[in-house]
């Protein structure tokens, strides 16, 4: 079974989206439409920008959307039986599946990338990325750390993103270095995404989601808070919200699209960083890009 998968926030680059854009006119006037709807060249940004412009996340995550729906438009799908996506990705895949319109997941891209953002700039806090200790044991010292600070991203065996309160996570770091880490990175982010201190974005997230049409899913997603297939659209809302506070289950969603008969993994968007934790998660299954 053939299972499409999008990227995240990180994947971005300048020059992003520009082959696609010059490939075909109905790719080009897709993406000419994003720049309407946001209601500022963001194209100009993608193809042209500076990298520190890019890297906002007001920027950054319409960015990725617009990239991987442009890339899924000129390959036609491909023809998949299940999707997935990591984080803001999962919008990609909804578009993908059927659930949501290019122009309805993008104002929903868009209002989540402002939210997320409001919410860094009330309440500056960190994320790092832990290497070389199991799930099990990340989960245990954070719970023991004073403060906010919980896992975040499960990426692949070996890779937990942690996310919390600037202080906690950095004491984490230090308890999960004696713990056994290889590794314990901060990663350059002024705010803790999938943590409880994305509330607020939460918040008003949920809003533009209640007001926003979902339709039923041509094909399953593999959504980062259950990690098991969906089709139901009120299920799939409730998860999309849930998923600004909670972890992403990478790792869980993967070896259960494997478990369900995926045996082929397609990454649509910018970059190849799916394929690689794919890869860590089973390297028995065929991993490509889409283009």
């Amino acid at each position: 079974m053939k299972a499409l998968v999008f990227p995240g926030q990180g994947s971005q680059f300048v020059g992003m989206g520009k082959e696609l854009y010059d490939s075909r006119k109905d790719i080009k006037d897709l993406m000419e439409s994003a720049n309407e709807i946001l209601g500022f060249d963001i194209l100009s940004i993608m193809f042209n920008g500076k990298e520190s412009d890019l890297k906002k996340t007001e920027v950054t995550q319409p960015s990725i959307f617009i990239h991987s729906v442009a890339a899924l438009k000129a390959v036609n799908g491909l023809g998949a039986e299940m999707v997935a996506g990591h984080s803001l990705g999962e919008f990609s895949a909804l578009v993908a599946n059927g659930v949501l319109s290019f122009d309805d997941g993008l104002k929903l891209v868009s209002e989540r990338a402002k939210a997320m953002q409001a919410a860094c700039d009330a309440n500056p806090s960190s994320m790092a990325a832990i290497l070389g200790l199991d799930d099990a044991k990340v989960e245990e010292i954070c719970a023991q750390i004073d403060g906010i600070v919980v896992p975040a991203n499960y990426n692949c065996p070996g890779q937990l993103v942690i996310s919390g309160e600037t202080k906690a996570v950095e004491e984490a770091c230090i308890k999960l270095k004696e713990g056994g880490a290889k590794r314990a990175l901060l990663l350059p982010v002024n705010g803790a995404f999938h943590s409880p201190l994305m509330m607020p974005a939460q918040e008003r997230l949920a809003k533009a989601i209640e007001q926003t049409k979902f339709r039923k899913a041509m094909i399953p997603v593999y959504q980062n808070i259950t990690t098991t297939a969906i089709i139901d659209p009120d299920q799939i809302k409730e998860n999309l919200i849930s998923q600004l506070t909670g972890p992403v289950k990478w790792t869980q969603s993967v070896q259960n699209m494997i478990k369900d008969g995926a045996t082929n993994f397609i990454e649509v968007g910018p970059g190849k960083t799916l394929q690689g934790l794919i890869k860590k998660i089973d390297s028995s299954v065929d991993i490509a890009v889409a283009i």
